[in-house]
């Protein structure tokens, strides 16, 4: 029953229904229902998880996410990981996560990653890292591509949340399984190849006004390109390690 899992499965569903969310789910068949498989979902929210997690509860099936392991440093937080089967990944050293999340795909469990690993700001998929397509392969499990689109709109990096009730729109597809039949490159350029053609499509039937943050520049939209997003993550990332020198 996992009843710590249970009550966020409920607090989230009411929040989505707080929100006025209306979430579009397409592709629920691609989930197995039964067996481990790779959730490899895109990345342009800190809420992506939340509408893929509601997509696979649908099949009755529940995702074991993997999470940058700093969260842990947050109490309510630590408490939710150690008690829903999430994995901390430390991005220094990740062995000991790539191991766990080996050993719960090979026990049937889904396991939740982002391949693109940081959320990208321009919104389009950025360089995938091979840890999915490793794993399903020493698992022996299906790689099963999602794209969440919409929850950008809610919380993303540089821009306001909008956490009140806004009544934006999500959609969220899972693609064809990807089997364990290839080497890694292989199976890592099948699986970027089906999430660009799922989200370029979900980008298309989306509304996308000309100028609006949340819309790619390649649809007209000001979320930067991918060149500049890259220069934005670099300027974050120096000023984080600036941080880390000072408090030591």
């Amino acid at each position: 029953m996992e009843p710590v899992f249970r009550t966020l499965e409920i607090a989230a569903s009411m929040a989505v229904r707080a929100a006025g969310t209306k979430i579009t789910f397409e592709g629920l068949e691609n989930i197995p229902a039964r067996g481990g498989a790779v959730v490899a979902i895109n990345h342009t929210s800190y809420v992506d998880f939340l509408p893929a997690a509601l997509g696979t509860r649908r099949r009755k099936r529940r995702v074991r996410f993997m999470i940058k392991a700093e969260m842990q440093d947050v109490r309510v937080v630590n408490f939710l990981i150690r008690r829903t089967g999430t994995i901390p990944v430390d991005r220094q050293a990740g062995a000991e996560a790539y191991a766990q999340a080996v050993h719960a795909l090979r026990a049937g469990e889904l396991v939740g990653v982002y391949p693109e690993a940081t959320i990208s700001r321009a919104f389009v998929l950025k360089e995938f890292k091979s840890g999915a397509a490793r794993m399903a392969l020493e698992a022996q499990v299906p790689i099963i591509p999602c794209i969440v689109w919409g929850a950008h709109r809610v919380w993303t990096k540089d821009q306001p949340k909008q956490l009140r009730r806004n009544k934006i729109p999500f959609t969220v597809r899972f693609g064809r399984p990807l089997l364990p039949h290839a080497t890694a490159p292989e199976l890592e350029n099948a699986l970027r190849d089906q999430m660009s053609t799922i989200l370029r499509q979900l980008q298309l039937a989306y509304p996308h006004p000309r100028g609006e943050y949340w819309v790619p520049e390649v649809l007209g939209g000001g979320a930067p390109s991918l060149d500049e997003a890259k220069r934005l993550d670099e300027a974050e990332l120096a000023e984080r390690a600036r941080r880390a020198r000072e408090h030591h």
